[in-house]
This record gives structure tokens, C-alpha cells and sequence, in this order.
């Protein structure tokens, strides 16, 4: 009795000091297979030193939720679970604000007018479908100031499994984005490029306000360049990067001494380059048409040296955005989408940070681009779908191929690139050559840097509806968003990113989702068996049982 009196006090003594252990440690475990919930370095790196509260409103909240964004509800409360882990500064709570019938309409519309726009969904559980509301967003305030964070990642064409899926693997960076941009100043300068009739700012306004959330901005004009040419070099390079959003005029060899020389030093860059004269508003006459012509900007060596070549030549694709007319007469007219063969839709099938997980890109008027062999490592961000055509210039652009019936064969010229990052050590335009003028310092080979070339102006321009600038990427004709935005905005990150927080976008996370359709069909089925084959096999074990207890107590 005493040894046994032993082992039990052994036991609770054992038992207690396990319950202590753990009460002052604590560890958490990744096994899943794809590390989902495994924060980067990069992360954790933003989080550790926030010395005061960040606390977090999660709208995704509600009980009528599709099976499919419940996955994305747990998914996004693990992750948040595992930031609290990492800091105990980081706080958060789930709300819905659709709760309260009383409320709910007061909620809608505030949360709409902060730019957090609900979602409708279809709802198919049970064999029955339904509607629902919810608002996929978060809100993330730290020492006075909010940001809004999406939880939802929008892809054109893709189901809700697809979308559930495409948001979980975006779920780390969305919030690591959004902490970045509480808690870390800025600190890094981009300058607009003016003096070329690059794209009014009217055009480029809602990209413009959206980089100012994380850079400073500044416009910039390279007309000193003929008089002051060290003290304009001076002065741009005390930017981190450079944008050209679609000019029309020609660079002068100073200009383009001075924009090379930039680079040398070590200048990131972004050129949105138009190398064919063609807007869709110049259609809207009385012929419903125009010609487009090669546009000459003096740039054709300044790229050629640095391993591309923008052809003046135009994309044409059966994969491409609508365009909307209004056809009829009179009061019996009607706005319509037609197929519009020179807005293409590009994507990627790279993995890289700028593109991965990215929704289509919308083109209008694209140009083609070509790869060069040098020392330049070369990526391609986008390209066009492969039924794709070129059409050289001059050639007359009408209205009237929406009439048209496409020739599916002619489309024969496969997928053509359209944007292409460029990496490395470039060499001078200017090296062996003569140079437009004397500098303090003249590089003929750069310091490791980076650029991207667009083959369209228009990537980056908003429609302006009534003066108003609207949404970059947004098609107020058909409802539709494309990713013109988040393209630009993930390109100026990565150009820009010292600490690796974009490589968090070049993360896989596999979902798995039950098959709705064999749920509400076998239902009844495996309901059955759950209640049945419990009651099956205890009554074989019932069975067996009395058999052998009798066979024993007849013995």
C-alpha cells in the first residue's frame, strides 16, 4: 500500500511540474507540409521591435459563411495567432458588422465610404443555394494611424475555391505589408520623370497616391540638363528610382547621358514606353478611325544596349478586355461589350514575387518586346496570351473589327512579352562613344541595379470621370478590376525592397476543399453509416461476447 502511495504522489508531483513547465514555455509547431504557418524572416523581422499595441478589426466574421471562406476565417485567425506569438504588442479581435439588424445598414456604409467594400457571395451547401455579404478586410491601427488591409486576392475568372486559395497564400504579406507601413517611416524617394509629355498627373494620380502610402514623390524634369548637366545629375540621383509613364517626345543625348549615367550609379528605374503613336480616344470621330504610327523617342540604342528592344509593332489577342460602344440610333442605342482585340489581357507563368499570384493586366495598344543576349540577367513579368497576332505600323485602326468574325489561325504568333525585368551590371549607351558632355565622373559600368520595361504607357494610366481620377485597374463599364495596380505597385516594391519583404509573394500554399457537389449527394448516404455501423459492429461485439462469457461459465 505504501509503494503504491508512492507512485501516485510521484505521479501528481510529475504531473505538476509538467503543468508549471508549460505554463512558462511556450512552443509552437509548424507540420504542415508547406510551413503556411511559419512567419519569413522578413516578417518577423518588421514585428519584433513593435514596442506598442497594433490592434487588428477582422471584418471576415459570421456564421453563414460559404464552407470554402470559413478555410480563409481559420486561416487568417491562425496567422494572426501566430503574430501574437512573435509579439505580444500585436492584438486582434474578429467583428461582424452585419450582426445587429439594427446597425447593419449604418455599417455597410461606413465601412464602404473607408474603402472596404463588401463581397457577395454564392452560397451552394446542402444541395440549396443562397446569397451572402461579407466584408473581407482588416483594420490595423498602431499609435494613431489605421491602414486597411484586404483579405481577399480578386483573380478575373477564378472560382471561389481558386479565390480562397490565391488570398491564403497572400494572407502573410497583405498583413506584413500592412505592419510594414505602420511602424517603419519612410525612408526612400521615387521621381516622376516630366519634360518629355510623359502622361498628365491626372493619369497617373491614383498609382501616384498609392506609392506615397510607402515612398516619397516627387516630380522630376531633366530641362537643366543643357545648361547644368553635373548639378542635374547630382540632384537625380539622390532618387531611388525613376519613373517614365509613357512619353511622346523625343530624349535629347543629354537627357539620355544623364538618365544612363543615373543607372551607372546605381538608379532603379521603370520605363512605360509607347513605341507606337495610337490612343482608343482617337477613334471616337465620325470615320471611327486612325492611323497608328512608329512614335520616335530616341531610346531604340538606350534599350538595344541594355538587352531589349521595344518593336513598333502592335499586340493583338483573341484573350483580351471588351471594349464599350454604344450601338443603335438614337434613343434605341444601347452601350455594349464587343470583342477588342488590342486591349490584351497579360499574365505570367513565373513564380517571381512582382507577377506571382497576380491578377491579368490589362494592355491597350501593347508593343512586342525582344530579349537580347548580354551579361543582363532578363525575367519576363507578362506576356500575352498565346493567340496572338502583331500588326506593323503605319496601319489604319478602325472601330469596325468589332463587327469582324476573328480568323482563330491568324492569331499564330504565340505568346509575345510585353513587360521584362532586367538585373545586373549594366554597361554605359555611352561607353567608346562620344559623350553630349564633360561630368566629374563618368561610370561605363554600373553598380548592381535593376530596371523594368513596359511595352504600353497605358498600364499605369486611370480613367478621369468627371475630373475625378478613378480606380487604376478598374473597368466602370464592366464592373471589372484588373491588376494594372498591384502589378505596378508590386514592381516598385521589389525595386525598392531591402529587407525581402516581396519574396514573401513567391510563397505556395496548397488548400485542399471537400467537394460540395458529392456532399449534398451522398449526404444521405453517410449519415446512414455514421449511425448504422456503430450499431452493426456493437452488435457483433455483443454477440461474440456472450458467446465466449458462455462458453467460459459452462466450462
Amino acid at each position: 500500500m505504501k509503494k503504491k502511495s508512492k507512485y501516485i504522489v510521484i505521479l501528481l508531483i510529475a504531473i505538476i511540474g509538467i503543468n508549471y513547465i508549460s505554463s512558462i514555455t511556450f512552443k509552437r509547431i509548424d507540420l504542415t507540409k508547406d510551413k503556411r504557418y511559419t512567419l519569413s524572416d522578413a516578417t518577423i523581422a518588421i514585428v519584433k521591435d513593435v514596442d506598442s499595441p497594433i490592434v487588428i478589426d477582422v471584418f471576415l466574421s459570421g456564421e453563414d459563411f460559404p464552407s470554402e471562406f470559413r478555410r480563409l476565417q481559420n486561416e487568417t485567425k491562425q496567422l494572426l495567432e501566430e503574430f501574437t506569438s512573435k509579439n505580444k504588442n500585436i492584438v486582434f479581435q474578429f467583428i461582424n458588422p452585419l450582426e445587429d439588424d439594427s446597425t447593419r445598414d449604418r455599417n455597410i456604409q461606413q465601412l464602404t465610404e473607408r474603402g472596404l467594400t463588401p463581397m457577395q457571395l454564392s452560397v451552394q451547401e446542402s444541395g440549396k443555394a443562397s446569397q451572402a455579404i461579407i466584408f473581407p478586410w482588416a483594420l490595423a491601427s498602431y499609435n494613431d494611424i489605421t491602414v486597411t488591409i484586404p483579405l481577399v486576392k480578386n483573380k478575373i475568372g477564378a472560382s471561389q475555391q481558386d479565390l480562397v486559395t490565391n488570398s491564403v497564400q497572400h494572407l502573410e504579406y497583405a498583413f506584413a505589408d500592412g505592419f510594414n507601413k505602420l511602424t517603419k517611416p519612410k525612408t526612400k524617394k521615387i521621381a516622376v520623370l516630366k519634360g518629355n509629355n510623359q502622361l498628365q498627373d491626372k493619369y497617373i494620380a491614383n498609382f501616384i497616391r498609392k506609392i506615397g502610402e510607402y515612398y516619397f514623390i516627387a516630380p522630376f524634369t531633366l530641362d537643366s540638363v543643357s545648361k547644368y548637366p553635373q548639378k542635374t545629375l547630382e540632384k537625380l540621383k539622390e532618387f531611388d528610382l525613376i519613373i517614365s509613364a509613357k512619353p511622346t517626345e523625343a530624349f535629347t543625348e543629354d537627357e539620355k547621358f544623364t538618365l544612363d549615367q543615373y543607372t551607372m550609379n546605381g538608379g532603379k528605374s521603370i520605363w512605360l514606353i509607347d513605341a507606337v503613336a495610337m490612343e482608343k480616344d482617337s477613334l471616337y470621330n465620325a470615320t471611327g478611325s486612325n492611323f497608328a504610327i512608329t512614335r520616335e523617342l530616341n531610346l531604340t540604342d538606350f534599350f538595344f544596349n541594355y538587352g531589349v528592344r521595344i518593336n513598333p509593332a502592335i499586340v493583338s489577342s483573341l484573350y483580351s478586355a471588351p471594349i464599350t460602344l454604344a450601338m443603335g440610333e438614337g434613343s434605341e442605342s444601347q452601350f455594349q461589350h464587343l470583342r477588342w482585340p488590342y486591349s490584351p489581357l497579360a499574365s505570367t507563368n513565373e513564380t517571381h514575387p512582382i507577377v506571382n499570384n497576380l491578377n491579368l493586366v490589362k494592355f491597350d495598344f501593347a508593343n512586342q518586346i525582344d530579349t537580347l543576349k548580354n551579361n543582363i540577367k532578363k525575367t519576363i513579368l507578362l506576356e500575352s496570351a498565346p493567340l496572338t497576332k502583331l500588326e506593323g505600323t503605319p496601319r489604319e485602326i478602325s472601330l469596325e473589327v468589332v463587327t469582324q468574325d476573328a480568323d482563330p489561325s491568324s492569331f499564330n504568333k504565340g505568346n509575345q512579352t510585353l513587360a521584362v525585368l532586367l538585373e545586373g551590371e549594366f554597361t554605359s549607351v555611352y561607353k567608346n562613344r562620344i559623350k553630349p558632355f564633360k561630368l566629374q565622373k563618368e561610370l561605363n559600368k554600373s553598380k548592381p541595379t535593376k530596371m523594368i520595361v513596359i511595352a504600353d504607357g497605358d498600364v499605369i494610366k486611370n480613367d478621369v470621370f468627371r475630373g475625378e481620377p478613378q480606380e487604376l485597374g478598374f473597368d466602370r463599364w464592366t464592373g471589372q478590376t484588373f491588376g494594372n495596380k498591384e502589378f505596378l505597385l508590386n514592381a516598385v516594391n521589389y525595386l525598392l525592397d531591402d529587407n525581402g519583404l516581396i519574396n514573401i509573394r513567391s510563397k505556395e500554399i496548397a488548400i485542399n476543399f471537400l467537394d460540395q457537389e458529392k456532399i449534398a449527394d451522398q449526404k444521405t448516404s453517410w449519415q446512414l453509416i455514421n449511425i448504422l455501423l456503430p450499431l452493426v459492429f456493437l452488435s457483433i461485439f455483443g454477440v461474440i461476447f456472450n458467446y465466449f462469457r458462455r462458453k467460459k461459465y459452462t466450462n
